[in-house]
């Protein structure tokens, strides 16, 4: 049995590996992103537990890799060696617009006088949505609390770098990126005068706007609300509020756009709606029981579509973009890890089964679906989360075309008044994979084995698997021959 399934796997792996290669600029890129924190846990808290009254314990381990986007290479601290590429910290004038522990909320900025584009970036890191969740979020994550220990100035990376090798149309515009200290999304509108903690979300980035007019906003052309994980969900809830913001304070018409980067969730019904622990909790249950918590601010043409119990549903995509005035670009890995991860599914190819291989592709089916109206996307096949403010996000490419290539050929279309679904030959901006299984994209980040650390594509991890199993006499867990028929059939 285990010869005729390792033939099996061994005549897939050589016919597969020649459509599906790991492309050495794409391992070197996901190498780099990998070890620049998508994995790293809380200092000293490996493994252990904590408890709050009325809340089973949670593992910190757990509670970390919810708050994977808040340690990816967005920004590198760089002590006393400060440049005027650096971006510096400002606090908020207006003291009552505050973090959760009623520390006064802020944001960093590079201005360029030079130019009239800015950019605004909202900082992910999932949320907190009970005093229990909070007070273990605070004891572990303090600084998406509060800002007392926030770093006078910080460099960008990515999208918000001032490098032009590394961003080549945006390098020398005005970036402005506001620390997430909030724990709501981006939507409270709740002070803490009469609460154990404050939720501001909203209210932060309505302030941080109103105070970059003497900086020059007023004169912009074209403003983009960015945001990654949480704080692209934050850019679906209130882009079109920014938008009319800047309208009431310009005089000139500013071109206002939005840039959601692994922010666009979806309600697959694929998890279990248990919510028993901050780290576990589904999404949907998360947002139910945030919502009440925060006061949370809808975009109001969504929150009308549904009744007052069901209002949740504007959190998810799909849901809020149907009703948003204000153009959007939707950046979405279509095995996006944190969807799995809120899903309760775990992409671990040690231990992968062919119902959990199913529930992936199923996703990832759905992700595409749902973005396939959308005019401006880039979607590539890969499991990851976050890209925009990555080091290598040159690096990634969908039908051959950058994230970089496709935001400034979108931004184009609207600025020659062309329509969002109008696309200049050989400069496209609806870019999704037709590949049909994950990680089918030759740019994808690498994937490393568990054990040696080394790159590896997806089909060695499974021969690899395989392998040692018959090696240790061990049955193969799951319809190993249904999953590998998968694979060679395509997904």
């Amino acid at each position: 049995m285990y010869v005729m399934l390792l033939t099996q796997i061994f005549l897939v792996f050589l016919t597969v590996n020649q459509v599906m290669p790991q492309s050495k600029r794409g391992n070197k890129a996901s190498s780099r992103t990998s070890m620049q924190g998508r994995d790293v846990l809380l200092p000293g808290t490996e493994g252990q537990s904590v408890s709050a009254p009325g809340m089973p314990a949670v593992n910190v381990s757990l509670l970390e890799q919810t708050l994977r986007p808040t340690r990816s290479p967005i920004l590198d601290l760089l002590g006393e060696q400060k440049t005027s590429d650096d971006m510096r910290l400002y606090l908020l004038k207006n003291t009552q617009v505050t973090c959760n522990d009623g520390t006064t909320a802020g944001y960093y900025i590079r201005e360029s006088k030079t130019s009239k584009r800015w950019i605004i970036f909202l900082e992910g890191g999932w949320c907190c949505y009970s005093k229990e969740t909070c007070d273990v979020r605070y004891k572990n994550v303090k600084r998406l609390m509060s800002s007392s220990d926030w770093p006078k100035t910080r460099r960008g990376a990515g999208i918000l770098s001032p490098r032009q090798d590394e961003n080549p149309h945006w390098w020398n515009l005005n970036a402005v990126f506001v620390p997430y200290c909030s724990s709501d999304v981006w939507s409270g509108n709740l002070s803490k005068s009469k609460n154990d903690y404050a939720f501001m979300g909203s209210a932060i980035i309505q302030e941080v706007v109103r105070e970059l007019v003497p900086k020059g906003i007023k004169q912009a052309k074209s403003v983009i609300l960015a945001g990654s994980s949480a704080g692209g969900t934050g850019v679906l809830m209130n882009l079109d509020r920014v938008a009319s913001l800047v309208e009431e304070m310009t005089a000139d018409t500013v071109q206002v756009r939005g840039l959601v980067d692994s922010g666009w969730f979806i309600d697959t019904k694929h998890g279990k709606s248990d919510c028993m622990d901050g780290a576990s909790c589904v999404l949907t249950d998360a947002i139910k029981k945030g919502l009440k918590l925060w006061n949370g601010a809808l975009p109001e043409k969504c929150r009308q579509q549904y009744k007052k119990e069901d209002e949740w549903q504007c959190f998810y995509g799909p849901k809020s973009y149907t009703s948003m005035k204000t153009p959007i670009f939707i950046v979405q890995w279509l095995y996006d890890e944190e969807q799995l991860r809120i899903e309760n599914i775990q992409p671990d190819f040690q231990f992968m089964t062919a119902n959990q291989w199913n529930n992936i592709q199923s996703i990832g089916r759905e992700l595409k679906k749902s973005l396939r109206e959308v005019p401006a996307v880039f979607a590539p096949a890969c499991f990851s989360h976050t890209l925009i403010t990555a080091s290598n996000w040159l690096d990634f490419q969908v039908k051959g075309v950058t994230l970089s290539r496709a935001v400034q050929c979108w931004m184009k279309s609207l600025q020659d008044r062309k329509g969002p679904k109008t696309t200049a030959r050989g400069c496209s901006f609806h870019l999704i994979d037709n590949c049909q299984w994950p990680h089918c994209n030759p740019t994808c980040p690498a994937l490393h084995d568990p054990v040696t650390g080394q790159e590896v594509t997806l089909l060695q991890m499974f021969l690899r698997r395989s392998i040692e199993n018959q090696r240790r006499g061990q049955e193969p867990k799951g319809d190993m021959n249904q999953l590998m028929a998968m694979l060679r059939n395509g997904g």
